[in-house]
């Protein structure tokens, strides 16, 4: 049974302009709790026990906020580790398989679920997730727009490989960064390179796994929201009100 979730915190988030200029925006209010607070709501209530979380950008807010932040009345128990200690600044390497290279010590020989501190996902997908077998698993849904997100390849249940904001329509399965991992994918990730954009993906260590053929699909048609515009504060607010 998988209990450990490693949740990627470490950015600051740009797109968010003046929302972030002071704080990361993982700690952006939203009905007077910082959005993070609903994500570790639905990942404790999912059932995981154990979260690693990766900072950087801001981490005393973030270590300021954790002090007051209860669930169901309990202080839970949230590792942190800072990316750029382990890592150096983000100058020097950055990128979505950044924190992954930070939490091998915590995650040891165990399965365990990846996802991003900017993103919300629903208890029932997180849930969905926590599959410990011999395979990784990337949540993927249906997107009305996919070239603005990576989209999924397929061959049945498995997946073939990861294009990222294709230029023409290649399929509307889209990755939501929520991810089962097993413990191999600590071997991939000294075996990538920097990307043509100067950093380290997660989707690389993943299509190194696909080639292996040990990566599946968990389709999921819940809400989902990556937060990343000012507009979106307004979004999640909306959701919130209507089904909490």
């Amino acid at each position: 049974m998988i209990k450990k979730v490693v949740v990627s915190a470490a950015g600051q988030g740009t797109r968010m302009l003046e929302l972030t200029k002071e704080k990361s925006k993982h700690l952006i209010q939203v009905n007077k709790r910082p959005f993070l607070a609903y994500l570790l709501d639905n990942i404790l209530q999912a059932g995981y026990t154990e979260i690693v979380m990766v900072v950087g950008f801001r981490q005393d807010m973030i270590l300021e906020f954790l002090k007051t932040y209860t669930f169901e009345g309990k202080t839970p128990d949230i590792k942190i580790v800072n990316q750029f200690d382990v890592l150096g600044p983000k100058e020097k390497m950055y990128g979505t398989a950044c924190p992954l290279m930070c939490v091998k010590n915590f995650i040891g020989n165990e399965s365990f679920i990846s996802l991003v501190g900017d993103n919300y996902y629903t208890v029932e997908d997180l849930k969905a997730m926590g599959k410990d077998d011999k395979f990784c698993y990337v949540a993927g849904r249906v997107e009305e727009h996919p070239e603005k997100f990576g989209v999924l390849l397929t061959d049945g249940e498995m997946l073939k490989e990861i294009i990222e904001k294709p230029k023409e329509f290649v399929g509307n399965l889209i990755n939501t960064s929520l991810y089962t991992f097993t413990p191999e994918v600590f071997e991939k990730l000294s075996l990538i390179q920097k990307s043509v954009r100067g950093e380290y993906e997660i989707t690389d260590v993943i299509s190194l796994l696909a080639k292996e053929k040990k990566v599946k699909i968990v389709k999921t048609n819940n809400y989902w929201m990556d937060f990343g515009n000012p507009e979106d504060v307004e979004k999640i607010t909306k959701y919130l009100n209507d089904n909490h």
